[in-house]
């Protein structure tokens, strides 16, 4: 078949799916993992999120092809299927988890950088906010000047990415011991861990983490060469870095116990590799891992400042965020986004948070669109809306889509009330975007049922700020 000018193939399909999914998250796994479980609930961890994030990408897959006019992403799932206060509060929590991501991020970032030089410690010391804060300017200033992620720096950082992971997998299949790995394969000897369906439950939030980007094709799916290889890409994205993941965390529980691995700085696996092999070990995931970062950092701010826009563009956000410069980079959203990157900077120093606190957050607020979409799947398949003559496909999605129903409704349960309570904090502000919106198309700001809906959210938000007040809930 001949090439079709300006349309993505399979292969760059795969890259776009692979490299939104791999950031900073899986050169931190091995400490995140060990912190709330050992190897048993690990394993079953991982059986269940294969299952539920695989179902997933199928519903993102099957909504792509059969409702091609929603190009929105993920939150024009949630606005057809269940109105617009749903679909905004979509866009909202999608862009809000983008950029707690990129806080995350820069905490990784000068975390990593603290391995070389002490003075930023663990990424939340004063030196590392101020240089996080130029940093995260001078990426600003960039986008501003119309940079957009070149196809070069793509490349560089995507290699650098790859890399490491596979040099570290085959150095830890050399390394791995099986008496280390099956010590204590329930984490009895850790009382604190609690019981397994406890550990299953801690660790959920942080395979989530790791997997956000697998709407990745589904967004580009309107550029894809051709349409059935959007679902081909998922699936294909979505086995690689399973993969990856579940191998750089199974070997590192052969190398150290979980215990050890608990105690480990982030990123953990520098902390891993290096017990194995020495300093020079540490020194290689660290470099690839800060390439990885600063390409991750570029994309995701792109990212956010484009979820406004867009969001804008229908009318969900209000019409000062279409604005655009002379470059064509929506400026105002970009600032927004960038704002509340620096604000948290801040918070991250005096109230400490550490990486996993930022991205157990972050997650907490993209499980919402997750779940909307998963039901916008499942609902078209029940109504039987798009599926006239295709009965066994609608077999197919109705259990494919109340398996990632399931399994979203459940991540929510795994996250627990405390990041339930702090995701209706940052949900309920967005309240007034909606409503200059809504005014501005002349609406009324609210249905009957959205009405109880925000009343539940500001009732959480307003237990969520007495709770930090308290000091009941902490950041």
């Amino acid at each position: 078949m001949s090439d079709t000018p300006g349309k993505l193939r399979l292969g760059a399909l795969v890259a776009l799916v692979v490299g939104s999914m791999i950031g900073g998250g899986i050169f931190s796994l091995p400490q995140n993992m060990a912190a709330s479980a050992d190897v048993g609930a690990i394993l079953i961890g991982w059986a269940i999120t294969a299952v539920g994030m695989l179902t997933l990408a199928f519903v993102f897959q099957t909504l792509a092809n059969r409702k091609p006019d929603l190009d929105g992403g993920v939150y024009a799932y949630a606005k057809a299927g269940f109105g617009d206060y749903m679909g905004f509060s979509s866009a909202w929590g999608y862009w809000i988890s983008a950029w707690l991501g990129n806080v995350g991020y820069f905490v990784l970032l000068f975390s990593t950088l603290g391995y070389f030089f002490p003075i930023f410690g663990e990424g939340n010391t004063p030196a590392a906010i101020i240089g996080a804060s130029i940093l995260l300017w001078a990426v600003h200033f960039l986008v501003l000047r119309g940079i957009k992620e070149a196809a070069f720096i793509n490349l560089v950082t995507t290699v650098a990415k790859v890399v490491p992971l596979v040099l570290f997998i085959l150095i830890a299949l050399f390394a791995f011991k099986l008496d280390i790995f099956t010590s204590d394969i329930w984490g009895v000897k850790n009382p604190d861990l609690g019981s397994v369906m406890d550990q299953v439950r801690n660790m959920m939030l942080v395979t989530v983490w790791v997997f956000i980007g697998i709407e990745g094709a589904s967004i580009f799916s309107s550029r894809a060469e051709k349409r059935s290889d959007v679902g081909r890409a998922t699936v294909i994205g979505f086995i690689t870095v399973l993969l990856l993941l579940v191998l750089v965390n199974v070997l590192s529980l052969g190398i150290m116990t979980q215990p050890e691995l608990a105690k480990l700085q982030n990123p953990s696996m520098a902390a891993v590799l290096e017990h194995v092999v020495g300093h020079w070990g540490a020194v290689l995931i660290s470099v690839g891992l800060i390439i990885s970062l600063l390409g991750a950092l570029l994309s995701w701010v792109l990212l956010c400042a484009e979820i406004m826009f867009s969001a804008a563009k229908d009318h969900t956000m209000p019409a000062f965020l279409k604005k655009e410069n002379a470059n064509h980079v929506p400026v105002n959203a970009l600032w927004l986004t960038n704002a509340m990157v620096q604000l948290f900077l801040i918070i991250t120093l005096f109230s400490a948070s550490t990486y996993l606190s930022l991205i157990y957050l972050a997650t907490s607020m993209i499980l919402v669109p997750y779940l909307w979409s998963a039901a916008y799947g499942f609902l078209l398949a029940v109504r039987a809306e798009t599926y006239e003559n295709a009965l066994a496909e609608r077999k197919k999605d109705l259990i494919i889509g109340g398996i990632a129903l399931i399994y979203a409704i459940w991540l929510i349960y795994a996250g627990g009330l405390k990041y339930l309570l702090l995701s209706a904090l940052l949900y309920a502000p967005g309240a007034i975007l909606f409503a200059k919106a809504k005014r501005e198309s002349g609406q009324p700001v609210f249905t009957n049922i959205e009405k109880v809906i925000f009343a539940a959210v500001v009732i959480g938000a307003l237990v969520a700020a007495y709770g930090l007040y308290d000091g009941f809930l902490t950041l």
